[in-house]
């Protein structure tokens, strides 16, 4: 089995272009997310509510998740009481 014959000066011109073409992809990156519009900032009422609205739906996924995989008729039944009470506290959310 013979290899191409690979020398320093091929590698270090391969492994420059790899590095040149990442620090382009990083700058072109955060030249987009410079000219995005920002959000206006939250008040700290706001971002708990936001934080607590983020953490109740992750919680409704899980259980949703959990539910479809899930077999035991007793742990069906505590999930679809947990879902309930999440969609009741989702729904109590200020919107």
């Amino acid at each position: 089995m013979s290899r191409p014959a690979c020398t320093a000066s091929t590698y270090s011109r391969e492994m420059a272009r790899g590095w040149e073409s990442k620090s382009v992809e990083a700058q072109q990156d955060e030249a987009k997310q410079k000219s995005e519009p920002r959000s206006p900032a939250l008040t700290p009422r706001q971002a708990a509510m936001k934080r607590e609205s983020e953490s109740l739906k992750l919680a409704r996924q899980r259980t949703l998740q959990q539910l479809e995989s899930g077999s035991d008729p007793r742990l069906s039944a505590m999930l679809q009481s947990a879902l309930a009470d999440l969609d009741e506290r989702i729904q109590a959310l200020p919107k």
